[in-house]
Order: structure tokens, then C-alpha cells, then sequence
């Protein structure tokens, strides 16, 4: 009897700027590109709601590792807003639960409703949003109708810049960590307004030291492929190498006694290395194997690593 092998795709590695359409999803969006590139592994670097579009990296074979980093990175949106309204998921999609009139605005009133917005600030988290309570998405509760507590997060907003007012519509580039929903910014600016808020359009901009001046539609890729009749390396040439996921940290350049003890789990020292903080490490000048942290006491630890293959 003969078995059926399944295909298990190809081992790629590395990171593509995907610009994600409104109406898909995140991992809808990996999986589409995943098959196009007929790649065996492949993630995705924190999801973007169906609603928003713009900048997804997408993380592929060893670049998955990576992916961690740039979930933790700071993000930079552009947000459309609509005032006065309020809708159940505090965007376009939910239905109108509140409308009251607009008060008359201008840049500078708003720049002083913004400004307590700016830096660390609290934010309680949506019901509409995949966190979890008692192993259950909140937003499958809040379709549901059930609402729980939720606890304030605190997270920091390194910029907030009115773009755009016109009638009821207010255009902001929002400059944030890690965590930040925009949708519930909004909804609160709009609180702080009077009138309420909510979300109609939004777009990701920028994911850590990617920003967004260079992304790849579905439509582009496939044309690519298309034109260079279905050859993949025409693909594999839009993907950025895995340091580039931390391009703006700080690099360390190892000697080869130095980067055997590191691969082996162990911290080293090394002349004039940072004294603080994240790491990219090289071996041979310009072989990246890995990153690291700074110790207490100026010795580089692994923190994670690529073996040689």
C-alpha cells in the first residue's frame, strides 16, 4: 500500500512587509501568503483587526523566533475618527449606542483635549478584544451580551498629532507601546470631547524599526510571480534578513572563542559593549547568530539564539 507524503513546504527564512487589506484577518492574511510563498512555517507579529490595514511583518522558518520582539515594539497608526457617536465596539463595524452633538473645534482645543493623552497613561481593555476571562475571549462574551471587569492596563503614548478636523471627523497619527488599543484612545478622546467617538478608519504605519515606506500587497506578489513565471526566489528577494526585525538595537561583535561560550548558553565579556539593555550579536563581523542582554555586571547574555546549521 502506498502513503500518501503531504506536502510540508519549503524551509524560508525571513521577514516580509505585508500590507493587509481591510476585511481580512490576521492570520488570514499569513496563511494566503504562506501558500503563496509555499512556505512550511510561517507567523504573523500580532494581529490587526479586520477593520484596519497596513503594515503586518510577517515572520518566516527561522525569523519566527524574532517574531516575539516586534510584538513587543512600539506601533504608529493613522487613525480616522468619527465624533459624536458611540458604537458598541467603539469602531465602524459595532452598531450606534449613543449620539450627541459636536462641539465646535479647532487645533487648538484640541491639542489641550490631547495632551493629557500623551505619555503613560491607563487604559481599560474592550470587550471587544481576544484577551481572555476564565479561558474565554472577551469578545466571544461580548457577543454574548456578558460583560466582566476588566482591569486598567497601563501603557505610553510617545506621540499624539491631530492630522486632519474636519465637521465631524478628526484624523490622528498615534505614536504608541506595545498593548495600546486605539479604538478604546479614541473612544476616550471622544469622552474627553463631550461627544463621544469612534473609530472608522485605521491603519499601522510603523512595527518597531520598520516603517512602512516599503510594503507588498497579495496583488503585487502574485503579479511578481506571474511575471517571472512562477519562479519563487522572485519572492524570497522581498525578504528582509532576521536582524532586521532589530535594527535598532545596538549591535556586539563577537571573536569566535567568545561566540562558542555564548552559543553555549553562557554570558561573556566583551570590550566596549553597551552597558544596558537588548543586543544584536555577530560572529565573523557580519553573521548574525542571535541577541542578547547586558547583565548587571557588563557581561553579554544569550537571551536567543540560532544554531548553525
Amino acid at each position: 500500500m502506498s502513503r500518501r507524503h503531504r506536502f510540508r513546504g519549503r524551509q524560508v527564512n525571513g521577514v516580509l512587509l505585508f500590507d493587509k487589506p481591510i476585511g481580512m484577518s490576521s492570520n488570514d492574511a499569513l496563511q494566503k501568503v504562506k501558500r503563496l510563498f509555499k512556505a512550511a512555517k510561517a507567523g504573523h507579529t500580532g494581529s490587526l483587526d479586520p477593520l484596519a490595514t497596513g503594515l503586518l511583518p510577517l515572520c518566516f522558518g527561522h525569523a519566527t523566533k524574532m517574531s516575539a520582539f516586534l510584538l513587543d515594539a512600539d506601533k504608529r497608526y493613522v487613525v480616522r475618527c468619527k465624533l459624536g457617536q458611540r458604537t458598541r465596539t467603539a469602531d465602524a463595524e459595532g452598531e450606534v449606542i449613543e449620539t450627541r452633538p459636536v462641539p465646535a473645534l479647532d487645533a487648538v482645543k484640541m491639542d489641550a483635549v490631547l495632551a493629557p493623552f500623551r505619555g503613560p497613561i491607563e487604559q481599560v481593555p474592550p470587550m471587544y478584544s481576544a484577551l481572555k476571562h476564565e479561558g474565554e475571549r472577551l469578545y466571544k462574551l461580548a457577543r454574548k451580551g456578558i460583560e466582566v471587569e476588566r482591569e486598567p492596563r497601563q501603557v505610553t503614548i510617545h506621540a499624539l498629532t491631530l492630522t486632519a478636523l474636519s465637521g465631524d471627523e478628526m484624523e490622528l497619527d498615534v505614536h504608541c507601546s506595545k498593548g495600546t488599543y486605539v479604538r478604546t484612545l479614541v473612544e476616550d478622546i471622544g469622552e474627553a470631547l463631550g461627544c463621544g467617538a469612534h473609530v472608522i478608519a485605521l491603519r499601522r504605519t510603523q512595527v518597531g524599526p520598520f516603517d512602512g515606506s516599503v510594503m507588498y500587497t497579495v496583488e503585487a506578489m502574485t503579479e511578481r510571480l506571474e511575471e517571472n513565471e512562477g519562479d519563487l526566489k522572485s519572492l524570497d528577494a522581498l525578504l528582509l534578513p532576521l536582524d532586521s526585525t532589530v535594527s535598532d538595537w545596538p549591535a556586539v561583535r563577537l571573536t569566535p572563542d567568545s561566540a562558542f561560550y555564548v552559543r553555549q548558553g553562557q554570558p561573556v565579556l566583551v570590550p566596549k559593549a553597551p552597558t544596558k539593555g537588548m543586543v544584536r550579536l555577530y560572529q565573523n563581523d557580519d553573521e548574525f547568530i542571535g541577541v542578547g542582554e547586558i547583565l548587571d555586571d557588563g557581561r553579554v547574555a544569550p537571551r536567543r539564539m540560532f544554531l548553525e546549521d
